[in-house]
Formats: C-alpha cells, sequence, structure tokens
C-alpha cells in the first residue's frame, strides 16, 4: 500500500497542464457501449484507478480496448455479455454507467449493486425509475439489478427527476437515445460532464435538444456511429491544484482548461482575498498572505461543487476568522475533518455543516484518507503543515487525480510516494 509524505512550508509557484475529467471520461467509455461498428478512439483520458477498473468491466463484457498515453480506443462490435459482476462494480459506482447503454443495444442487462466512496447513501433509485419509465422492467435479485425490456427498444417518455442528479441524467441520455421516439428529461443536471456526454452522443448521430439546460429533449435513433472525440478538462483536479496555490499564499497558472466550468469557484477564491486571472484557455491564481474567511454551500452546477467542499475546509483552517461550509448535495460528507483536526485544525460538525475556525497552525503527522475527496483536503493541508505530513491509503487519492504528486512537485512541493504495511 502507498502514502503520500509531505514536508510542508512550501510556497507553491510555476504553471502546470490539467488533465482529463474523469467523471466525464466514464460515461464516455460507457456510451461506446452503443454502437455495434467501428473503433472509438477518446482522447485526453486520465490514466487512473477507476479508468483501468472501468476497463476491466468494459472487457468482461467482450468490449476490446487498448489504451496508450492518455489515449483511449474502444471497439464494442463484439460485445455479447451483457452481466456486470460485482467483484467489478463494487469498486466503483459509476459502473452503473453501463446499464443504460446495454439496455438500449441489447434489451437487457443484469448489473451488480454498485459500491464507491465511503460518505453517506447514493441510492440508485433515480436510475432504476427512469429505466422503468423508459419501458424496462427491474428486479433486484441476489444483489443484481435485472433489467429487461418488452419488444425490441426502450420507449420514449418524459422523466422528471425530483431533484438534480448527475449519474442518472447520464445514464437516461444513453438509454433514450435509442430509444424509439422521444424522450424529455426534466430537472436535468447541467454539469460540464453530462454536456460532454451530449456533444460525445450528438458526434455520433443522436438527436439532442437542450443541450447545457434543465430540460433535455431526446429523439431516438435506431442506431450510432463510431467516432473519436475529445474529452475535457477535469474541473474538481484544477480547483484542487488552485488551492494548494492559495493555501502556500503561492502563484500559480493552470492551463488547457475552460475558466467557464469554474465560475462559482473563481468567485470564492477572490472572496478569500486572491487575485483570480483568466483567458480563454488557463486560470491564474495570485495567493494572499492574509485569506479571509469565505462561506461555502454546495450545490448542483453551476454553484460550488460537493467535490470541493473538503478542500476548501482545508484552505479555511489558514483563513482570518470563522467560516461555515453547508454541502446541500452529500450530507454526509465530512469524513475529513477528524483527520484535518488531528493536523491541529478547529473544525466542528454538526448536521451537514462545519464550522472552521482560522487560522491555525497545522502540524505534520499521520492521517487516514477516507474516500477521494477526503484525500486531496489531507495533501492540500500537508503542504501548509509544520514538518512532515503522512497521508495512508492513498488508492483512494488515485481514483482520481492522475500523478498529483508530480504535479505539486513541479510547483515548488515536496512530496515523496512511499509504500508501507498496514497492522491489524
Amino acid at each position: 500500500m502507498d502514502k503520500l509524505v509531505i514536508q510542508g512550508g512550501n510556497r507553491l509557484n510555476g504553471t502546470v497542464k490539467a488533465s482529463g475529467s474523469k467523471n466525464s471520461a466514464l460515461p464516455l467509455m460507457a456510451a461506446a457501449l452503443l454502437c455495434d461498428t467501428g473503433e472509438i478512439t477518446l482522447e485526453r483520458i486520465p490514466d487512473l484507478k477507476d479508468i483501468r477498473t472501468f476497463r476491466k468491466l468494459l472487457d468482461y463484457l467482450g468490449v476490446e480496448t487498448s489504451y496508450h498515453e492518455n489515449t483511449l480506443r474502444i471497439s464494442s462490435s463484439d460485445l455479447r455479455c451483457v452481466k456486470a459482476p460485482y467483484e467489478l462494480v463494487k469498486q466503483m459506482r459509476a459502473s452503473i454507467y453501463v446499464l443504460g447503454p446495454l439496455l438500449a443495444r441489447f434489451g437487457q442487462a443484469s448489473v451488480s449493486l454498485p459500491g464507491g466512496c465511503a460518505f453517506g447513501p447514493r441510492p440508485i433509485d433515480f436510475h432504476l425509475m427512469a429505466m422503468e419509465k423508459l419501458g424496462a422492467s427491474i428486479s433486484i435479485e441476489k444483489g443484481f439489478i435485472e433489467a429487461k425490456i418488452k419488444g425490441s427498444r426502450l420507449k420514449g417518455t418524459t422523466i422528471d427527476f425530483p431533484t438534480t442528479t448527475v449519474g442518472a441524467t447520464g445514464n437516461t441520455l444513453m438509454a433514450a437515445v435509442l430509444a424509439e421516439g422521444t424522450t424529455l428529461i426534466k430537472n436535468a443536471a447541467m454539469e460540464p460532464e453530462i454536456v460532454t456526454l451530449c456533444c460525445f452522443l450528438e458526434a455520433m448521430g443522436a438527436r439532442i435538444d437542450g443541450t447545457g439546460t434543465t430540460t433535455l429533449e431526446i429523439q431516438g435513433v435506431e442506431s450510432l456511429d463510431a467516432k473519436d472525440f475529445t474529452n475535457i478538462f477535469d474541473r474538481i483536479e484544477t480547483a484542487t491544484l488552485l488551492t494548494a496555490g492559495a493555501i502556500t499564499g503561492g502563484s500559480i497558472t493552470v492551463s488547457d482548461i475552460d475558466p467557464g466550468h469554474l465560475a462559482a469557484v473563481l468567485e470564492k477564491f477572490e472572496e478569500s482575498g486572491c487575485s483570480i486571472i483568466t483567458d480563454s484557455g488557463s486560470i491564474t491564481l495570485e495567493g494572499t498572505d492574509a485569506i479571509a474567511r469565505t462561506d461555502v454551500i454546495t450545490n448542483p452546477f453551476p454553484l460550488f461543487p460537493t467535490d470541493m467542499q473538503a478542500q476548501w475546509i482545508a484552505l479555511m483552517t489558514q483563513a482570518q476568522g470563522t467560516s461555515h461550509v453547508i454541502d446541500r448535495v452529500y450530507h454526509e460528507r465530512f469524513n475529513h475533518i477528524p483527520e484535518l483536526n488531528r493536523l491541529g485544525a478547529r473544525i466542528e460538525i454538526r448536521n451537514n455543516e462545519a464550522t472552521v475556525h482560522g487560522p491555525t497552525r497545522l502540524t505534520g503527522t499521520t492521517v487516514m484518507s477516507t474516500d477521494l475527496r477526503a484525500s486531496a483536503s489531507l495533501v492540500v493541508a500537508g503542504l501548509v503543515a509544520e514538518g512532515v505530513t503522512e497521508v495512508l491509503r492513498i488508492y483512494h487519492l488515485d481514483r482520481g487525480y492522475e500523478q498529483i504528486e508530480k504535479k505539486l512537485n513541479s510547483l515548488g512541493a515536496s512530496i515523496t510516494r512511499e509504500s508501507y504495511q498496514e497492522f491489524g
């Protein structure tokens, strides 16, 4: 097992290139299942644990894949298996994305109930509701979602999600593009990752109106054509790197990005006293020696993302005064707080609100990762902690950050990756 060993106290400066988005890449890979001929080439696919896990799932289903230097090639013409096994699905929740494409193409699917990050329930009820609305019969048998349709195709319908959901919006899109007739998705997610999926599906021949809005209208087609596509940048990785620059009072530029995807986060950086300079393809953050307390409430895009909540709390430990962070997306996503407090932070949690008292002197010690973004918050905090911080169980971090220690080291951090053995 690996850990990161961080020598705190270095101010970060320089330029780093953003990786491709994991949260966009996974549905793009699932969408490739919809094509029964040809090969799809996806560019800018990050080399991450979740990507490798999803590739294993595609391979199990009979899909041919190859990966080299962030380029993924997928051919699903020989796809025959419609069963996604527990051994692979349990490793990440995004495996549920195969449900819609398999149902749309084969009229049936057997997908193990998913696993993933260990914070709060994230039910798949909306996914199943949407598939049933499209004409599938759904049952849960021995830990598997068993889905089957009557006839040869799913049927277009109107689906109104009670709350915005990125995963269910994506799954419904992929099912609806091959359904008979018109499907209307109301209260659809507007995240850039959903917009990117729409663009990919349209490039393959899907007919989608309303991309980037809360109402999507899909006119089903009989088949899709294989097309090459380039993934978008990872906005959460980018924002995490900017947070690392801010907490150390540094000056960093993240390139190959679209600032519009991070408008709400950039606004909060400016409220905290940082200077933000953007152009069409980069963001530059100039830090401050007196970080201002800044309250945050997470909400679906285009508001402040839940995936930046943990990193923002780390930043606020160094702010002048008391700040409040409320997560309205996942109420139990605060497993990082006890670990940040071990470093010397003073954070209280009540219901789904964290109260952060700053600035506090952080001192390096050993801390434990509990999920992907919690891991990132501990790394960010370790950058300013006095002495050495050891972040254990960074397999969580490796699920969503491509060589994060190398990127931070290129900006002036002092981080090494070391192997260790857990006891007990």
